[in-house]
């Protein structure tokens, strides 16, 4: 029994310091992480291990995808409105008919007499058209700029893994005789912020 403890209060230690040997830490690299994110939406953030990003990131451009989508339909419903109340407009066959596309867009407990006509009622077409045209086009812009923040923030991540954050901030300031090319002495004061 004694001969057992002993071999086992040697090899005990022994063999945890080898497994302490084994252990690294595997540090992102981030050219790759940048291409993952590229390639797949949030890629870097999971190539990095920041797997509570995901959410965020894949939010945002689902966030921006309903955008898309949703301002798109409006100007596609507005411009198919205007079509065919330009065309109604010039065979002279305008109608109340609630079939009809331009009859469907107008608000609730409204008619064509009282949105003002079919002409101005064809210009708040026109202009409703050319909103959501921007709209959607601000939400591109906006699916953009989340897919370039996905990468920026797997590029930094990468960096950073292993950047120290030693609570040891220190400010040195230290008097210095400094020479210049006359050989002119003069005073100075050297700062040092030390991380």
């Amino acid at each position: 029994m004694k001969r057992w403890l002993s071999i086992v209060f040697i090899v005990l230690p022994l063999a945890i310091y080898a497994q302490q040997d084994s252990i690294s830490i595997r540090k992102p690299d981030a050219g790759k992480a940048v291409w993952l994110g590229a390639i797949i939406p949030g890629g870097g953030q999971i190539y990095n291990g920041s797997y509570w990003k995901l959410p965020i990131v894949y939010g945002a451009f689902m966030g921006c995808g309903y955008a898309i989508s949703w301002t798109n339909n409006r100007c596609t419903n507005f411009k198919t409105a205007y079509l065919d109340l330009y065309n109604d407009v010039q065979a002279g066959t305008v109608s109340e008919d609630p079939s009809k596309s331009y009859i469907a867009v107008i608000p609730s407990g409204y008619d064509l007499s009282r949105v003002g006509g079919a002409s101005t009622w064809m210009n708040t077409l026109k202009n409703q058209q050319s909103i959501y045209r921007r709209y959607r086009d601000y939400s591109i812009l906006a699916a953009v700029v989340v897919y370039a923040l996905s990468l920026i923030d797997a590029y930094v991540d990468a960096q950073l893994f292993d950047y120290d954050i030693s609570p040891d901030l220190s400010l040195r300031i230290d008097p210095q005789i400094y020479y210049d090319l006359q050989q002119q002495k003069s005073a100075e004061l050297k700062l040092a912020i030390q991380f």
